[in-house]
């Protein structure tokens, strides 16, 4: 799996404001019509990380490197993009290439801003961006079908196996269930289903964009998009895309933790939408650190520590002798590795030991 997340919602949801805070910059233009985002802008959006500080004042480093996520503003959808309507070809193919899928949701009255017809109804512009993402997996799966379908009665082997994880996956779909639904198959048509390529197989987190008096406590209609997420085997993440973007804005730390306060967060909403997007692409980081840098580095969860060690660099992992780890957490609380290894709580682990989250690992190798 990648490390990208692509933005998606109907066209004046607040998509290129929120990527603008996201990625620290006004590279995306805002503007209040339809389609103001053709072509995708993409942006890196730092990881909050409170303990990569913490570890890197213990080690004096003089740079420190947080973990990344990769983000993409992609234009707005509109009802009859499977078929090409309102640049719905570069839609979905954009939509095809991002890893998964920040799904923003509108959630304020606001009669400045333009809305498509009827009422601001947020559950209604989820099931209008889930039908279309159905729309065009059903046109795939049934191009697939049949492709293989004529290999198949060829005696094709490979064409055999690919038809039969199509058939469930198109039983699904036509089903009118995305392809990620958490009771939709077990473990094998999962893998299956994946190896489809389907849009509506990605994992999505519902960001529900609230007006600034509701930032703090949301409003009745996110809680409609919370209660949905719920069902939906979904993440769910309440923001107003226009107070992140002036929190952006603020350099000073003081200076932010006053607006914050002021406005009842305790933290920007954005912090909250980039852990969760992580944890999204089924990411966890460990780290490293040392007088030069120190580094968050993201890998899947459940990889191992020779895994680790060939992210850092590939001769870490031909020659690896053992990882030296501690959580993050503990080696701040005992005060460094001095101390760490004077109380016995530095590991040694091998090359199979699976990374937990957090871990600040030392390689030991040899080539």
């Amino acid at each position: 799996m990648g490390f990208r997340c692509g933005i998606v919602g109907l066209p004046n949801v607040g998509k290129s404001t929120l990527f603008n805070a996201l990625v620290g910059s006004g590279a995306a233009e805002v503007g209040n019509y339809p389609f103001c985002t053709v072509d995708p802008n993409v942006g890196l959006a730092p990881v909050p990380d409170e303990a990569l500080a913490g570890v890197a004042r213990l080690a004096g480093s003089r740079k420190v490197v947080p973990s990344v996520l990769e983000v993409v503003d992609i234009a707005g959808l509109v009802a009859g993009a499977s078929k090409g309507e309102g640049l719905g070809n570069r839609f979905l193919g954009h939509v095809r290439e991002a890893d998964a899928l920040l799904h923003l949701v509108r959630c304020f009255e606001d009669d400045q801003i333009a809305h498509g017809p009827g009422a601001i109804d947020p559950l209604h512009d989820i099931a209008l961006i889930e039908t279309e993402l159905l729309l065009a997996d059903l046109e795939s799966l049934e191009r697939q079908r049949d492709g293989a379908l004529k290999r198949a009665r060829g005696g094709d082997r490979e064409a055999q196996e690919r038809l039969a994880a199509i058939e469930p996956a198109l039983a699904l779909v036509e089903s009118g269930r995305p392809a990620r639904a958490p009771d939709t198959a077990d473990e094998a048509v999962r893998h299956a289903l994946e190896a489809l390529n389907l849009l509506s197989t990605k994992p999505v987190l519902y960001v529900s964009n609230v007006d600034e008096e509701s930032a703090a406590a949301g409003n009745a209609m996110s809680a409609a998009v919370g209660a949905h997420a719920d069902t939906a085997g979904a993440g769910h993440v309440v923001i107003s895309a226009a107070i992140e973007a002036e929190i952006a804005q603020l350099d000073d730390p003081a200076e932010k933790a006053a607006f914050l306060d002021a406005i009842g967060l305790e933290a920007p909403g954005l912090d909250r939408v980039i852990q969760a997007g992580h944890r999204l692409l089924g990411l966890i980081r460990f780290i490293t650190a040392t007088e030069t840098e120190a580094r968050a580095w993201p890998i899947v969860a459940g990889s191992t520590a020779v895994e680790a060690a060939g992210r850092v660099h590939t001769d870490f992992a031909r020659g690896f002798i053992c990882a030296e780890t501690i959580a993050a957490d503990e080696l701040i609380a005992l005060g460094g590795d001095h101390a760490a290894r004077s109380a016995g709580r530095m590991r040694q682990e091998g090359r199979a030991y699976v990374v937990r989250d957090g871990d600040v690992m030392l390689f030991r190798f040899n080539v």
